[in-house]
């Protein structure tokens, strides 16, 4: 004889849409603790399949659907379950139909698949070749598309599903590939005011810089992009006199030149500064640290500097670049 509990999941395919609505609003409140999360999991492969079926309803099922499996995401063994039924294809794909009212939350659930290495190469479609980087590609292309400032920003998690992926070779690689272009057009969103975006930024580029010993020559290849976004966040808030900013590229020089708004974020600053510390590791990185008055910069930041975490940051890049100066 069925389980009560049985008995909701079959309501979950229910063709009475309002008895399919009761039965998901009571799995979305079992999902919501620990005591109604373990009898779930006893019958997890039911319980994911048909919740992932439920995503493309209407949005009355669809979102405490999304809801569910969001709060079921940080269990590994879910997670991956959903990961290998298909869930961040199906996400992918009701991602972009017009008609989806639940972009927010299918983000938000690639956010938390995308912490598992299995997540991560299904993000990528690392098993087709043909199709390697096509979601990151689509991803980065939301992501960057300005949010209409009078309705929420569903993709602004975007910034750390970028996170996650860069955190991988193979997702360095696709977010490199100068052909395809994608960090410039993620580096331009360190101009957002939100700082989800900004963090989602700051850390997708200092993941990239990992690479940084082979992948160098792309880096540099958009340095008029890539160099404001580090420096400025730790270039202090002095507006910076005509002799050092001469000897730096246009676009940097003009930005200190200026009163700026602080960079508050504490996250923010040490992620820039430790990129900052990946490139000056490589003797041509490190040259062209040096070309943009790049030091000078870094002891004007660090003389307004008062978090201690952040002050320890500047010392390991200035440890390096006196070392490395005392050497040649």
């Amino acid at each position: 004889m069925a389980t009560e509990l049985e008995e909701l999941l079959d309501f979950l395919s229910s063709p009475s849409p309002p008895v399919k609505r009761a039965a998901v609003d009571i799995v979305r409140s079992l999902t919501g603790s620990e005591d109604g999360m373990q009898p779930l999991a006893q019958y997890s492969k039911v319980v994911l399949q048909k919740l992932s079926d439920l995503l493309g309803d209407p949005k009355e099922v669809s979102e405490p659907a999304a809801e569910s499996l969001i709060n079921l995401s940080p269990n590994l063994d879910m997670a991956g379950q959903m990961i290998s039924i298909g869930t961040i294809k199906k996400a992918m794909d009701l991602l972009y139909k017009p008609e989806s009212a639940i972009k927010r939350l299918l983000v938000m659930l690639l956010v938390n698949l995308t912490q598992l290495d299995a997540g991560i190469a299904s993000l990528l479609q690392v098993e087709d070749e043909k199709m390697q980087g096509l979601y990151v590609m689509k991803l980065v292309r939301s992501f960057c598309r300005s949010p209409d400032e009078n309705q929420d920003d569903p993709f602004e998690h975007v910034g750390s599903i970028l996170v996650n992926i860069s955190k991988k070779e193979a997702g360095r690689v696709i977010l490199l590939d100068p052909k395809r272009g994608l960090l410039k057009q993620i580096i331009m969103q360190f101009d957002s005011t939100s700082l989800l975006r900004k963090r989602g930024v700051a850390g997708t580029i200092r993941n990239c810089c990992f690479d940084a010993e082979s992948q160098l020559a792309n880096l540099l290849l958009i340095s008029e992009f890539l160099w404001p976004a580090l420096i400025l966040p730790v270039a202090g808030n002095k507006v910076y006199n005509q002799e050092d900013t001469s000897k730096m590229p246009h676009e940097l020089g003009n930005a200190l030149s200026i009163e700026r708004e602080r960079v508050t974020d504490v996250e923010i600053r040490v992620q820039t500064l430790e990129a900052i510390y990946l490139i000056v590791l490589q003797d041509a990185g490190r040259r062209a640290f040096w070309s943009i008055n790049g030091p000078r910069i870094l002891q004007l930041g660090y003389e307004d500097e008062e978090d201690s975490k952040v002050m320890e940051a500047y010392e390991r890049v200035g440890a390096l670049l006196v070392d490395s100066s005392a050497a040649e």
